[in-house]
């Protein structure tokens, strides 16, 4: 069901955003929350995140500003930013220490968002980047739990499995999870182990 956008002034700057982009030409795709909106699924973040591969940051940023967005490049080394007035879209080209590829952005299903288009990243992706943001420093799988719940379906457990294996804090969520009966860990570990 289509978000109000005068109840959600996010969702314009968002639609804003990626027509200007396809309309540059510039490869991108929809990430985060709001991704998880356009899949069907529960959401607890409020903030608009699109992958950009690092070589485009500048015609992102450029691109955008022909339409009035206020660019910014932050001191962090992964994102630039873009304001819409107050609203902020965070342009991100290497989430979770993972750099955005060509194949990144081919993970993706063209999804209406309001009626607007866009390449959506794959719940996968949208799944494994959510459990390797937890380290000592926060780990908050509240956040994380609305996502596997509502995504379940769409979601590749062992390549979860898989690209996470690394991760204690990974590890612990998925453990969670198939306590809950969301998934199943030995499940997804086997068919992991097998590829």
């Amino acid at each position: 069901m289509a978000v109000s956008e005068d109840r959600q002034p996010l969702i314009a700057t968002l639609k804003k955003a990626a027509f200007h982009l396809k309309d540059a030409g510039i490869p991108f795709c929809l990430a985060g929350s709001f991704a998880v909106y356009a899949r069907g699924g529960e959401s607890v973040d409020h903030d608009i995140d699109f992958l950009i591969k690092q070589e485009d940051s500048e015609r992102v940023l450029a691109a955008l500003a022909e339409v009035g967005f206020r660019g910014e490049v932050p001191p962090e080394g992964w994102l630039v930013k873009g304001w819409d007035d107050e609203n902020l879209i965070d342009f991100i080209f290497c989430p979770v220490q993972r750099p955005v590829t060509d194949a990144t952005l081919e993970d993706t299903d063209i999804i209406a968002v309001n009626a607007c288009h866009m390449p959506v990243l794959s719940a996968t992706e949208l799944m494994i980047h959510k459990v390797l943001t937890w380290s000592a420093h926060y780990c908050d799988f509240a956040r994380g739990l609305p996502v596997a719940r509502s995504l379940r379906e769409q979601i590749d457990w062992p390549r979860v499995y898989r690209e996470t294996a690394h991760s204690p804090y990974a590890h612990a969520f998925l453990f969670l999870i198939d306590r809950l009966g969301v998934m199943s860990m030995a499940e997804a570990s086997a068919l992991a182990a097998a590829v």
